[in-house]
C-alpha cells in the first residue's frame, strides 16, 4: 500500500511554484496544531498524575507510595511510545506522513477524553487504576506515532538551508500544549475551588475533543511531502522500512536516543515532578503558584525553541545542541538550590527560567534527528530514536527524582542525575554525523 499516484503527483507539482509556498506554511501550521494537541493531551496526565490521581486512583496507599503508583502509571505511557514509533513509522514510511497523522491525532484525542470521564476507585475499586493505565497506553502508542511525521511534515515541505528552523515549528506544539494544559488546569483550579479533585480537573481533558476537531480539519487541507512523493513516484517505497531501518541504521537510533538524555529528563523534572516537590508538606506552595511558574516557563519557550532552531542553520545544529547540554548539567544544581531557598521570588524565578537550557537543545533536536535517516526510513527510524529515549530518560524521571528526594532528603541528588544525563547528551551528540549541510532528499546520501 503507497501514497496515491495522484496526490504523489500533486506534491511533486507544487515544487518550485506558489503552491508549494502555501504549502509549506500549512504544512508548518499542520504540524504545530497537531503536536500542540497531541502534547497538550499528554501533559494534562502528568500534570493530573502529581496532582489528581494518586488521592483519585490510589486511596489507600500513604502520599509516598500513592505519588509512585500515580508516576508509574505515567511511565508507562513512556514505555508505550517506541511501539507507536514502530507501528505509525512503518505505516509513514508506507502510506505517507500525512495519513499517518490523521490516525495518531484521532488516537490520542478520543483516549483522553475517556480519561477525563473515567470513574476513581472509589466508584470502581481496582478497575479504575488498570482502566487509566489501559489509555495511558493509547496515548503514548499515539504520541510515538506522531513526532517523527509532524516534524516531516514541515521539514520536507520546507526550504531545505532551513531545515532548523523549519523543523523547530511543530516542536513548539510541547510549549503550546503545555500552555494550554497547564493555563486551563489553573484555570479550573481557580472555578472550581474544591471540586478541582472530583470534576475540575476532568473539563481539560474533555476538551481535547473540540482541539482534534480543530486539527483533523487543518491536516486534511494539506499534500503530502514533496520527498516522499518523489519516492512513490520512483517506487523506491521500502515494503518493511521499520525492519531495514533498524538493520541498517542502528547506531543512529541508538544515538538519537542518547543524545536527548539532557533534554527529556529534565524537562519531566521541570514540568511534572516539580509539581509534587513544590506542594509537599516541606515546601508548602499552592498549586496555582507552580502552574503559573511552568505556565511562564512555556511561554518562554515558544520565543527561544525557533530562535535555537534558526540559529542551528547558520552555527550547526551540534554546537547549539552541545551548548545546551552543559548548561543544563550545571542549572540542575543552581535550580534546586533556587527551589530550596525559601524565598518566593527565587523559586518562581527558577520554575520560569528552569526551560531555557532544554530550548536550546529543543530547537534543533529535530532536524539534528530526523537528517540522521534517508528519506524512505526518516519516519520510523526518527520516531524510534527519539521515543525510545521515553523509556530511558523521560518515563522513569519522576519516579526516579521521586525516589531520590525520599532516599537522600536533598534536591542536590536530582542535581546529580540531570548532571548525569548531560554527560551522556554530549558523549552521544559528538558521535552522532552532522548532515545539516547536505542533501537529505538523496538517499544515496546515506549509502555506507
Amino acid at each position: 500500500m503507497t501514497l496515491h499516484p495522484q496526490e504523489a503527483q500533486a506534491a511533486t507539482a507544487a515544487e518550485g511554484t506558489q503552491e508549494q509556498a502555501r504549502q509549506v506554511r500549512k504544512a508548518a501550521l499542520a504540524s504545530t496544531v497537531g503536536t500542540t494537541i497531541e502534547w497538550y493531551d499528554y501533559f494534562l496526565y502528568g500534570t493530573a498524575a502529581a496532582l489528581v490521581f494518586p488521592k483519585l486512583f490510589f486511596p489507600d496507599a500513604s502520599p509516598y507510595v500513592a505519588t509512585l503508583e500515580s508516576f508509574a502509571t505515567y511511565f508507562v505511557g513512556f514505555a508505550a511510545r517506541p511501539v507507536g514509533a514502530a507501528i505509525f513509522g512503518h505505516w509513514g514510511d508506507r502510506i505517507g506522513r500525512k495519513a499517518t497523522l490523521i490516525v495518531t491525532l484521532l488516537l490520542m484525542g478520543v483516549s483522553t477524553a475517556l480519561i477525563g470521564v473515567l470513574p476513581g476507585a472509589a466508584a470502581w475499586g481496582s478497575a479504575a487504576p488498570l482502566v487509566l493505565i489501559l489509555l495511558r497506553v493509547v496515548q503514548g502508542i499515539a504520541v510515538g506515532g506522531e513526532w517523527s511525521g509532524s516534524v516531516l511534515l514541515s521539514m520536507e515541505w520546507g526550504d531545505q538551508k532551513r531545515r532548523g528552523l523549519m523543523g523547530s515549528w511543530p516542536q513548539l506544539g510541547v510549549a503550546i500544549g503545555l500552555i494550554l494544559s497547564t493555563g486551563l488546569l489553573t484555570l479550573f483550579n481557580t472555578v472550581s475551588g474544591d471540586g478541582f479533585d472530583s470534576w475540575g480537573w476532568r473539563v481539560p481533558f474533555l476538551l481535547s475533543l473540540v482541539m482534534v476537531a480543530i486539527g483533523l480539519y487543518i491536516r486534511l487541507q494539506i499534500l503530502e511531502t514533496p520527498m516522499f512523493a518523489k519516492l512513490v513516484a520512483q517506487k523506491s517505497v521500502q515494503r518493511t522500512p521499520v525492519l531495514d531501518v533498524i538493520r541498517k541504521h542502528p547506531k543512529e537510533i541508538l544515538l538519537s536516543a542518547l543524545v536527548r538524555a539532557s533534554e527529556q529528563m529534565p524537562f519531566y523534572i521541570v514540568t511534572a515532578f516539580v509539581l509534587s516537590y513544590l506542594t509537599d508538606d516541606t515546601h508548602g506552595y499552592g498549586k496555582n503558584f507552580v502552574l503559573i511558574g511552568t505556565l511562564c516557563a512555556a511561554g518562554l519557550e515558544l520565543v527561544l525553541v525557533p530562535y535555537f532552531g534558526h540559529k542551528s542553520d547558520t552555527v550547526g545544529r551540534k554546537k547549539i545542541y552541545m551548548t545546551g547540554a552543559a548548561l543544563m548539567g550545571v542549572w540542575g544544581f543552581a535550580y534546586f538550590a533556587l527551589l530550596d531557598s525559601g524565598v518566593t521570588w527565587l523559586v518562581f524565578a527558577a520554575l520560569v527560567v528552569g526551560l531555557v537550557p532544554h530550548a536550546m537543545q529543543y530547537g534543533p533536536q529535530a532536524s539534528l534527528i530526523a537528517e540522521s535517516f534517508p528519506t524512505s526510513l526518516r519516519y520510523g527510524g526518527a520516531g524510534l530514536g527519539y521515543q525510545l529515549s521515553s523509556v530511558i530518560a523521560g518515563g522513569p524521571a519522576a519516579l526516579i527524582a521521586t525516589y531520590l528526594i525520599h532516599t537522600f532528603g536533598t534536591g542536590y541528588a536530582v542535581s546529580v542525575y540531570i548532571l548525569i544525563s548531560s554527560l551522556v547528551t554530549l558523549a552521544a551528540c559528538a558521535a552522532l554525523k552532522d548532515y545539516s549541510r547536505a542533501d537529505i532528499s538523496d538517499d544515496a546520501t546515506y549509502a555506507r
